[in-house]
C-alpha cells in the first residue's frame, strides 16, 4: 500500500467564484493560503486547504470606483466578514471514486458540500478540479436572500454560488506499507 502526501502550491492554484442574481451575475477570483491532499494506492484519500477570503476579486466589474464599493460590500458582514472571518476552510471528510463530500467552514459555521473531483496525477505532482455549489444562506450570508426577505424584485441574489477550484500540489512525502 502507497500512501502520499502532497503540499498545495499555492502560486499554481486558484478559485474562479459565480454569484447570480435576477439580472445576471458577478464573477471573480478568490486565493487560496495552504492545503494538503492525501492519496492511497493513487486514489484521493483525504485532504484539506484554506482560504483567504481577504482575497476576493471581482472580475466583471471594470469601473474602478464600482468594483471598490462591491468588493467592499462582498468583504462586509452582509456577505464574508472577513475582518472577523479572513479564512474558510475546507476538510475533505470521505471519498467515493469521484465523489466528495467534506465540511466546508465559512463565517465560523460548517456545513457538509459534496461535489465531484477530477485528478491528474504526474510523477511528483497532482492537480484537482472541482466545481463546488454552495448555498450562501447556510453559512450566515442572508443579504437580499428569497428566503428571508419578501418582495426583492430584481434585486434578489440566487442562495446558491460556485466555486470552481483548481487545486495543484507538489508530492511532500510518500510512505510504502508491507
Amino acid at each position: 500500500m502507497k500512501q502520499q502526501k502532497f503540499q498545495l502550491v499555492v502560486a499554481q492554484s486558484n478559485i474562479d467564484w459565480v454569484g447570480r442574481k435576477v439580472t445576471g451575475a458577478h464573477n471573480g477570483t478568490i486565493a487560496l493560503k495552504d492545503g494538503t491532499l492525501l492519496l492511497q494506492n493513487g486514489q484521493l484519500s483525504g485532504g484539506a486547504f484554506t482560504i483567504d477570503t481577504t482575497s476576493i476579486k471581482i472580475l466583471d466589474i471594470t469601473d474602478p470606483a464600482a468594483n471598490t464599493q462591491f468588493a467592499g460590500h462582498l468583504a462586509s458582514d452582509d456577505f464574508f466578514g472577513i475582518e472577523q472571518y479572513p479564512e474558510a476552510y475546507f476538510e475533505l471528510t470521505s471519498v467515493e471514486g469521484n465523489h466528495v463530500e467534506g465540511n466546508l467552514t465559512m463565517k465560523g459555521i460548517t456545513n457538509t458540500v459534496r461535489f465531484e473531483t477530477q485528478l491528474q496525477l504526474n510523477e511528483d505532482s497532482l492537480t484537482a478540479t472541482a466545481t463546488i455549489i454552495v448555498d450562501r444562506t447556510l453559512f450566515g450570508i442572508r443579504f437580499r436572500s428569497g428566503n428571508f426577505f419578501k418582495d426583492l424584485g430584481d434585486t434578489l441574489i440566487y442562495n446558491d454560488f460556485e466555486l470552481k477550484v483548481t487545486l495543484t500540489a507538489q508530492l511532500a512525502e510518500e510512505v510504502i506499507l508491507a
